[in-house]
Parts: C-alpha cells; structure tokens; sequence
C-alpha cells in the first residue's frame, strides 16, 4: 500500500504517512487504558472541585483553577508530539475546570440542571458544527494542526461541563448517585454494541462514549465521597479526590514508560 492511501484509525479520508505521524504524536491511542484514565479523571476532577470549593473561597477556587486550566493547555500547546503526562495533565484540568464551570451556572447563578444540560448540549453542538464545517472531520486521530486542536479541546471542555450537569441532573431526579453510574454505565455500553454492529460510525460512537464518561465517573465518585443522607459511602471529598489521582499517576507513569498508547503506523 503506498504512502497516499492509508486511512486514519476512524476510517477518515486518505491520509500519508508523514500526516499520520504528526496526528499520532499528538493524542493517544484509544485503548482500555484510555478509558479507565478518563473516567478516573472526571472522578477525580468531580471531588477535587466540590473540595476547592468548600476548602477556599469558591471565587478564589474558580480563579484558581482557571488559571491552572489555563497552563495546563498552555503546556499541551507548546509540545509537538503527544506527552502522555502532559495530556492527561490537561484532561485532569479540563475537568476540574469542566465542573467548576457547570456548578457555577447552578450553584451560584441558580440554574436549573434541567437548563444547563441542554445549555451545555448546544454548546457542545455548536463547537462540533464549527470543527466540521472547517476541517470536515471530527476524528481525533486528525489533530494535526493548531485550529484542530483548538477545536478539539473546546469540544474536550465542553463535554466536560455537559457530563457534570447531566449527571446532576438524575442524581436530582432521585436517582442517586450509585443509580446514576448504574445508567451510565448501561448507556456506555450502547454506542460500543451499535459500533460493532456498524450501525454507528466510530467518529460518532466516540464522542457519544466520551461524553458519557463523564457522568458515569463523577457518580462513582460522588457515591464514594459523599454522606450517607446523601447516598454515598461517606469516605470524603478529599480522601476520593487524592486515591483516584494516584490511580491517574499509576496508569499514566505506566503508559509514559510502555508506550502502549502512543500511535504508529
């Protein structure tokens, strides 16, 4: 096969070979790791933003954790080849921020869930329809230049922000938070069955799976966290908050020395 036919890993028009390297150096291969990792991180982020904001002033813990948002994308960046510290780095900050973001709407302007979760659906729309109808794919294995991957994080965020209010949302609707990562959980599985069934084209399973992480990981840990009155297993924001970024460093630090989730040819 020559250099000028071989397709990217989600089936996206022809690409070469030196255009397959410089999207492979700059996301990772999507593999379980991939996706025990993100649901780790949008656990992880969901507790340490509940406990920024009971720890600090929540203007203080919002500024805070913008500003780390901000450096930590600022880092992803500025490399020309994909870091699994450095991007996953980014992703924990992405949800921390994520969260912080759908809870001010609810917490101190007093929107409803019922509200942001559609808000933050447009949203995430809205950034879709602009990727694609200046890059024609949404494919994650494309990243290869600046305005790709601008667009890309925008849409990482605002997955974020949409999973931290839908998951709020059936925690309210009395769900709780263990029957809340029950359902996502269930509805996880649906767009892999349907992409195996080629029903579904993987672009498009993708992100519906990637945005479903997001609730079904921030209800894990809530359920660990929170008080009994409230479901949960009481074990508290912090504890949760530092046992689940030590699992991010195990599997990242593991993956930094396997290389398993760098791409190739």
């Amino acid at each position: 096969m020559s250099a000028e036919h071989v397709l990217d890993h989600q089936g996206e028009r022809p690409v070469t070979h030196a255009r397959v390297r410089r999207m492979a150096n700059k996301v990772p291969q999507v593999t379980v790791y991939f996706w025990i990792i993100k649901v780790l991180t949008t656990g992880m982020g969901e507790t340490a933003s509940d406990y920024l904001a009971k720890t600090l002033n929540p203007v203080a813990a919002v500024a805070l954790g913008g500003l780390a948002f901000t450096a930590a994308l600022a880092l992803q960046f500025s490399v020309r080849q994909y870091v699994a510290w450095i991007y996953w780095t980014g992703i924990v900050m992405v949800s921390v921020f994520g969260t912080m973001a759908a809870d001010v709407l609810h917490v101190v302007l007093g929107v409803p869930y019922t509200l942001s979760t559609p808000f933050f659906m447009i949203v995430l729309a809205t950034v879709f329809a602009l990727w694609y109808a200046s890059e024609r794919t949404l494919s994650i294995h494309s990243i290869h230049t600046r305005r790709r991957e601008f667009f890309y994080w925008a849409a990482v965020l605002a997955t974020f922000a949409l999973g931290t209010a839908a998951g709020d949302l059936t925690a309210s609707l009395g769900l709780r938070y263990l029957g809340s990562a029950a359902v996502f959980a269930a509805a996880i599985c649906v767009p892999g069955l349907l992409r195996r069934s080629d029903t579904l084209g993987a672009v498009t399973a993708f992100w519906i799976a990637y945005v479903i992480t997001r609730p079904l990981g921030a209800s894990l840990a809530d359920w660990m966290a929170l008080p009994h009155s409230r479901g949960g297993l009481a074990l508290g924001l912090g504890p949760v908050t530092l046992s689940w970024a030590v699992a991010i460093l195990g599997f990242v630090t593991y993956l930094a020395a396997s290389k398993r989730d760098v791409q190739i040819d």
